[in-house]
């Protein structure tokens, strides 16, 4: 066919009518066939020229120019797309390198093959609009639900129908053994939207532990409205969830808003999740406190926070014991979760059972090391003494208050416990030498004899040694190992060592043996001072 002869107009037509059709911009259409026009026109004038199509938006008419580049004369490849400054002077009046020369050529008659190869470039670029207003649409709905109808089932991945596209919700997203039927309505959260090759692919869940916040927030105006707010959430899809709120109104309770009258608001959630149990707890930024509420219903006597290793220990009646784990360590699992913390439980006689050990093992180490009866070594501990660093280096006041202690006897019981510290320390280094410790890292202010003891028996040996190590290499830490809370053991770790301490120690050599700039340090630990400050401005 040729352009001239068809109604010009009908190229306009048809491109607002496909616009109209995929909901896409009508001037992408109109470029799709300007392009498949080009690419006409090339296979009739020759693949090597450059042949543009215009479409007037408002008459239709097609108008087809051929554009060649001035370059420099060694440069000239393509004679048919490109002219020389001296070819150029024939057609322009002062011909420069980059300049274009466009002239009008005759509108090409379009074949069978050409227009079926124009028809494809139109499509393709109809689709790729089509693609990209999808992604744009649900891009920004990610983290929202949304509700849809169901196509089909492929190998259990459910095929979702959105309104302007499909979504998929995968077989582990899925709650316990849903099944869906083509046409069953279905409500999901659309947890990812990606842009691939084939087009924008929606991720949808309904086991994702936002799917349940959603939902609250949908039955309950207060969450909406930002008066209560969800802290956390942990779910065990299909059986048991634990959601934690706060109030920021002191007349509204948030768990009493959450379960609605006689139940109305928490039941209509319960009834979206297939039946799963949820458990309302009020959130509280007091660690233990919060901990103590996320393992309800059990009740807790007794809770030891370790914020440094992010543990906790929960003491628990004996017959509160298999309700706090719950069936299959569920309810312990959720509460852990929920409060980002690795919980331990025991029982009260457990916990009896190890206090009572360590009373033993501390009322025998002073009875050993400071030449102590039986019942003096237990006056000690009592007195909370742990070790033979605190009775050696601590007032003599705390010692005096200690029934039968008198001056002398404070004297005497300082006077051995240093002597068996000096004896330790005296041994250690002998034994660091033996394995080769150099001067270096014997001199360094920072570590003790034992310290050193430890790192020599790990292959540090010099201060070139110690400076090559990372801080949690010395400190211990914690790692993540496929969704476990995994401990790296620290070289220093039994010495009480932190983070902190280890990291200016490492810097500390650095900076003696040149590999750091002193003022860098400085600058480092001025930020730290700063930002300490802004911290308690911030919680005064």
């Amino acid at each position: 066919m040729a352009i001239t002869s068809a109604n010009q107009l009908e190229l306009l037509q048809t491109a607002e009518a496909v616009a109209r059709e995929k909901m896409i911009d009508p001037a992408l259409v109109v470029e799709a066939m300007e392009e498949s026009l080009a690419r006409a026109a090339k296979s009739r004038y020759g693949s090597e020229m450059d042949i543009r199509v215009a479409i007037d938006r408002k008459t239709g008419r097609a108008t087809f120019t051929r554009v060649r580049t001035v370059v420099e004369d060694d440069l000239l490849e393509n004679y048919q797309a490109e002219l020389t400054v001296a070819q150029a002077k024939q057609y322009m009046a002062d011909p420069k390198v980059g300049d274009t020369f466009v002239e009008e050529v005759p509108p090409v008659e379009m074949g069978r093959i050409a227009a079926q190869s124009a028809k494809q470039v139109i499509l393709q670029k109809v689709r790729e609009a089509e693609r990209d207003r999808q992604y744009e649409e649900f891009k920004d709905r990610a983290g929202t639900i949304i509700n849809g109808v169901v196509k089909r089932e492929e190998y259990g991945n459910v095929i979702v129908d959105v309104g302007r596209g499909e979504a998929i919700l995968r077989r582990n997203e899925k709650i316990g053994r849903e099944a869906y039927r083509p046409n069953d309505r279905i409500r999901c959260y659309i947890k990812d939207v990606r842009r691939e090759q084939r087009g924008p692919q929606i991720f949808l869940s309904r086991t994702d532990p936002q799917f349940m916040a959603e939902l609250f927030k949908m039955e309950v105006p207060e969450i909406y409205d930002g008066i209560i707010e969800i802290k956390a959430v942990a779910r065990d899809p299909g059986s048991r969830a634990k959601i934690a709120v706060i109030s920021y109104d002191n007349s509204i309770d948030p768990v009493g808003a959450c379960v609605g009258m006689r139940g109305s608001r928490v039941q209509a959630v319960v009834n979206e999740l297939q039946g799963e149990k949820i458990d309302i707890i009020p959130w509280n930024e007091d660690q233990p406190t919060f901990l103590v509420n996320a393992l309800q219903p059990a009740e807790v006597t007794k809770v030891v926070l370790d914020e440094d290793a992010e543990r906790i220990e929960v003491v628990v009646p004996d017959e509160q014991l298999s309700l706090a784990i719950g069936r299959r360590g569920q309810n312990v699992r959720l509460a852990s979760q929920l409060t980002g913390l690795d919980i331990d439980i025991m029982t009260e006689a457990e916990e009896s059972e190890r206090r009572q050990k360590e009373f033993e093992e501390r009322t025998k180490l002073f009875m050993d090391t400071l030449d102590l009866d039986e019942f003096f070594a237990q006056l000690l501990v009592s007195e909370g003494f742990t070790n033979l660093e605190e009775v050696a280096y601590v007032e003599q006041d705390e010692l005096l208050v200690i029934d039968g202690v008198d001056e002398s006897t404070a004297q005497e019981l300082q006077m051995r416990a240093r002597e068996f510290l000096e004896a330790q320390a005296k041994a250690a280094l002998e034994h660091a030498r033996e394995l080769g410790v150099e001067d270096s890292l014997v001199e360094f202010e920072g570590l003790t004899p034992q310290m050193i003891e430890a790192l020599a028996e790990d292959g540090v040996k010099s201060l070139e040694d110690f400076a090559t190590c990372a801080d949690w290499e010395l400190a211990g830490g914690w790692t993540t190992v496929d969704g476990e809370r995994v401990k790296d053991e620290g070289l220093l770790e039994k010495f009480d060592m932190s983070l902190d301490e280890a990291q200016h120690l490492v810097m500390t050599a650095r900076v003696m043996l040149g590999w750091v700039d002193p003022t860098e340090l400085e600058a480092e630990e001025d930020g730290d001072e700063d930002g300490d400050a802004v911290e308690e401005e911030a919680e005064a």
